[in-house]
């Protein structure tokens, strides 16, 4: 696949061997990686014939890979309206490939932008079942509607056959739609998953800038800034920054070649070469790998810095307290936010510190128990009692029951 995301998708998707039992449809990498536990075990019950629009982990897991969605991951009104030529043909490729080759089911993981959109239009021209032809449509990870846009739920109803959701909470905000809706437990504590990082005392301060070019382009800057005012009194502790792809990888080093004093001080590392890797504290982005840091007890802060007109959008449209998943989940800010212009290096360097202090520590492996317990660990003796499946069986069931 191309590195450059706007040279994708100008000719058709590949054809399948046969008719797939299944396509999914997983538009970044944190979908790629959960979409690919749950393919790696639909294989091993029975369902062979999985395509994908994903990224390598979906590749890895047996599927068959159509398109690298995860190199065209964005967020933001204004990254959107940037990539929209790109996202237009990739969306007329999908229903062309739809069309042509009839999946048995689909199955969406998050993304919901694109994903509940295309939903729609499959059942416009009448290819899903609610639409008339003989497609479920699936969706693991479903939108965040408790932030905001909580209307979805009631074209989500109109359009699915079925939502897979990973915060027990959420069954709730559908009960007034007739969309079936199950708590599938969260992908962090589920049997299998490895936590990728640890605390580690000794560590290194760990960087996460995210997974989406735009994003990484706006916030790793700001992580370096505040790293090396730190780092100017504690120079003997360096920082780690996980990337997860090469194309990300470029845009970091770019990056970091504009702070030539950290040369030495910061490692850049592939994600996917760090299991159980240590660290003393965390500066992250509000992604994915944030919530593996807080369920490691890692301590540190939540940073963020969008386009100033998708932030000012984003603040009259969210009716949430907090950012981060596991102080939403926690109801409290465990992990200090540092969002926009509050993302000075002095507030970063001051937060590197606060997070280093004995009783911060103790206090995050604290705050760390308590998320396992809230999401349904098997391993707590306060797990949620109905987190008794997981993404992979709770959808062959769905398609057993639809006849597939």
């Amino acid at each position: 696949m191309p590195s450059n995301p706007k040279t994708l998708f100008t000719s058709p998707l590949p054809a399948p061997k046969d008719r797939p039992d299944l396509l999914v449809i997983a538009g970044e990498h944190s979908g790629d990686e959960h979409a690919a536990r749950m393919v790696a075990e639909l294989r091993g019950l029975g369902i062979g014939n999985i395509c994908a629009l994903g990224g390598h982990e979906l590749k890895a897991a047996g599927a068959q890979l159509l398109a690298d969605m995860t190199e065209l991951s964005v967020v933001g009104l204004v990254e959107v309206l940037k990539n929209y030529g790109t996202f237009k043909r990739l969306f007329a490729a999908v229903l062309d490939w739809v069309r042509t080759h009839r999946p048995k089911a689909i199955c969406f993981v998050d993304y919901p932008g694109f994903n509940l959109r295309l939903a729609k239009e499959l059942k416009k021209q009448g290819l899903s079942r609610k639409g008339g032809g003989d497609i479920p449509l699936y969706y693991y990870i479903g939108p965040q509607i408790w932030a905001w846009k909580k209307g979805r739920r009631f074209p989500m109803a109109e359009t699915l056959d079925a939502l897979g959701v990973i915060f027990p909470f959420e069954t709730d905000c559908y009960k007034d739609t007739s969309l079936p809706v199950a708590f599938v437990g969260h992908p962090f504590v589920q049997e299998g998953f490895s936590n990728p990082v640890r605390h580690d005392a000794e560590g290194p301060i760990l960087l996460l800038p995210g997974s989406r070019p735009a994003a990484v382009g706006r916030i790793f800057p700001r992580l370096l800034a505040g790293f090396a005012r730190w780092h100017a009194d504690h120079p003997d502790v360096g920082a780690v920054v996980l990337y997860p792809s090469a194309f990300i990888r470029e845009k970091l080093e770019a990056i970091l070649a504009k702070f030539p004093e950290l040369k030495k001080s910061v490692r850049l590392v592939a994600s996917e070469k760090t299991a159980g890797f240590g660290a003393r504290a965390v500066l992250m982005s509000s992604g994915t790998m944030s919530l593996c840091c807080c369920l490691a007890g890692i301590p540190g802060a939540v940073v963020y810095h969008a386009h100033p007109f998708t932030y000012a959008v984003g603040r009259m449209v969210v009716s949430i307290p907090y950012l981060g998943i596991a102080n939403l989940l926690l109801d409290k800010p465990a992990w200090p936010e540092c969002l926009q212009g509050a993302s000075r290096p002095e507030n970063l360097c001051a937060a590197l510190e606060a997070a280093l202090s004995s009783d911060r520590v103790r206090q995050a492996a604290d705050d760390a128990h308590a998320l396992r317990a809230l999401l349904g660990a098997a391993d707590e003796p306060t797990a949620n009692p109905i987190a008794v499946k997981n993404p992979a069986r709770w959808l062959l069931e769905r398609m057993h029951s639809d006849g597939i």
